[in-house]
């Protein structure tokens, strides 16, 4: 019997140290039983047992306890939590075909990336990095006529990559590149794969739906090479012409049929103006452009299916060999929203701040919630490269993300619109040590001094604690004392009552957040509540605006209205 109450005392020990200093019975017989699973017929016993050495360890002050564990157990202040175990990708296919694995990730910078992008990005980047391979940024900007790329979007989105940990070994930009397309076009054109249709869309939507040529296409390559001059001197205005594929006439999905690869588009483009009146349409620049960056496997969505049926008829003509493709079923975000458009447009009638908004899924929006870009990848690697679709919930990235922060963040306190709490009756200071981290005992403590003046300590607590306060009501403040409330008003006012944490918990009195006053500091935490959602208490991560004590005094602002931006004092405090 001795010897069990030794090993139950050393596990009591262990939590009493890492919990502020009081052990608990459940998690002291999980770990008991768990290294003894010989001693589980004998749980009811041991129980009252525990219970015992429980109580036994939580009169004795966090001093004594944890010298007692560091002259018997010195070993477990070392121990650490075991690693989650991490997921892994399922290998790409035919991966002998290429001599180097080489991803894209391929966005169109009419706005920034989302949580939808992250999963491309994501699962692009670590098989680049499984294989040695290289990782691709491809900037699709050649729509400057439907999807108008946005100036300062390609810098952002290059700083969503560095954020996820996913900054890319090439970048190019298609608007570069219109003199290539031109020499493909050409050279297609040569071939007799390609045509200049000069006739009018409704016309042509009727043949191709019928399965029928229209008159251009059996025109002779010379008579479409006079026409692709043309369009390039300006012979042919917006919609007047376009260069086709020739596939099936005869193909079941219509949208196959001699698909448009490049078009007249006279809006100016952001980044070189009016310099080309030609631009290429999705897949021919995509298709030209995965041949030449030598991209061995395609990552996207279910929806581009019909894409890479298009772009397989153009490899053909050219005689490549067309890429590894990865269908990916699309994701959602429960209560947010992704589509850049429907976004702009909330920006633009003033329901949206910005593209950071924290009610919008942009990884902009993510960061400005707290979420760390570990908790981004963790996720796109769990949901992995399946063809099925997938609704994504604020609950998972939040779980998530306590599980990347929750080990490497500090513990502070939050008060929350704060309101005063007068201890009367104290004569002398009082004094909290509350460890950093209680897992992590090496960090140290913070030390909070509370010195009464005129026998009456005045304190800091956050109003919705202070409102569920009554006459006669008890709480304990927490590393410090259990006090009961003598007069509810502007200000509360309490007295101490006898006792520690054990009694505050035998007394199922509620543990609060409190700072003295003058201490900390002051700043506005400036947060949006989803539909649903309440503000969330969170642990202040380390490096979060550089804060190194406790926070005083926080305003929390929960916006339902559209409101100027304000500008965040700082050290500006995200919550998670």
């Amino acid at each position: 019997m001795e010897g069990l109450r030794e090993e139950i005392l050393k596990w009591a020990l262990l939590n009493a140290v890492r919990h502020e200093g009081e052990a608990r019975i459940g998690p002291v017989m999980s770990r008991l039983l768990g290294e003894h699973p010989q001693w589980r017929s004998r749980a009811r016993e041991l129980t009252s047992l525990v219970r015992e050495v429980v109580d036994e360890v939580n009169s004795w002050s966090p001093e004594r306890q944890r010298g007692a564990l560091l002259e018997r157990w010195p070993q477990l202040l070392e121990e650490r939590p075991r690693a989650e175990e991490r997921r892994e990708l399922p290998p790409l296919p035919n991966v002998d075909r290429f001599r180097e694995v080489r991803t894209r990730f391929a966005p169109n910078p009419d706005g920034p990336l989302h949580l939808g992008n992250a999963r491309p990005v994501v699962l692009c980047h670590e098989y680049a990095r499984r294989y040695d391979g290289s990782f691709i940024l491809r900037y699709e900007d050649t729509s400057p006529d439907v999807k108008a790329p946005i100036l300062e979007m390609y810098d952002a989105i290059m700083e969503d990559l560095r954020w996820l940990g996913a900054e890319p070994d090439e970048v190019y930009h298609q608007s570069d590149r219109l003199e290539l397309y031109y020499r493909y076009a050409r050279r297609l054109i040569d071939l007799g794969a390609a045509y200049v249709c000069t006739c009018p869309p409704e016309r042509f939507r009727e043949l191709y739906m019928r399965g029928e040529a229209c008159p251009c296409r059996g025109l002779s390559p010379p008579v479409h090479l006079d026409r692709w001059e043309g369009m390039l001197g300006g012979r042919y205005r917006k919609g007047e012409a376009v260069v086709r594929i020739k596939t099936d006439l005869r193909h079941p999905n219509p949208a196959v049929r001699d698909w448009p690869a490049l078009r007249v588009a006279t809006a100016p483009h952001p980044r070189v103006g009016t310099r080309y009146r030609v631009w290429p349409l999705y897949n021919f620049s995509c298709a030209i452009d995965d041949h030449e960056m030598e991209v061995s496997h395609i990552i996207r969505g279910k929806e581009h299916e019909v894409n890479t049926v298009r772009q397989r008829y153009l490899y053909s003509h050219l005689e490549w060999e067309y890429p590894e493709v990865l269908s990916v079923g699309r994701l959602s975000l429960e209560a947010g929203v992704l589509s850049k458009s429907r976004i702009r447009a909330g920006i633009e009638a003033g329901i949206y701040r910005g593209w950071d908004d924290p009610r919008l899924g942009t990884l902009m929006a993510l960061r400005r919630r707290g979420i760390q870009p570990e908790a981004v990848r963790m996720l796109m690697i769990e949901i992995g490269p399946k063809g099925v679709e997938a609704k994504i919930s604020w609950d998972n990235i939040a779980a998530l993300n306590r599980r990347v922060v929750e080990p490497r963040a500090n513990r502070y306190f939050f008060v929350d619109e704060p309101t005063p709490l007068w201890i009367e009756g104290l004569e002398t200071e009082l004094r909290a040590r509350l460890p950093l981290h209680p897992d992590h005992p090496e960090r140290g403590v913070r030390t909070l001094e509370v010195e009464p003046s005129g026998g009456v300590a005045r304190l800091l607590i956050a109003r919705r604690d202070a409102e569920r306060l009554r006459p006669g009501s008890r709480v304990r403040l927490m590393g410090l004392l259990n006090l009961e409330v003598s007069e509810v008003n502007d200000v509360i006012e309490a007295s101490p009552l006898p006792g520690g944490h054990v009694e505050a918990r035998e007394m199922g009195l509620p543990f609060i957040h409190w700072l003295p006053e003058g201490v900390g500091v002051e700043a506005e935490v400036v947060i949006r509540r989803l539909q649903g959602e309440g503000p969330r208490r969170a642990p202040m991560p380390e490096g979060g605006g550089g804060l190194r004590r406790p926070v005083r005094a926080l305003r929390l602002r929960e916006d339902r209205r559209p409101q100027p931006p304000r500008r965040l004092l700082r050290p500006s405090i995200t919550l998670l």
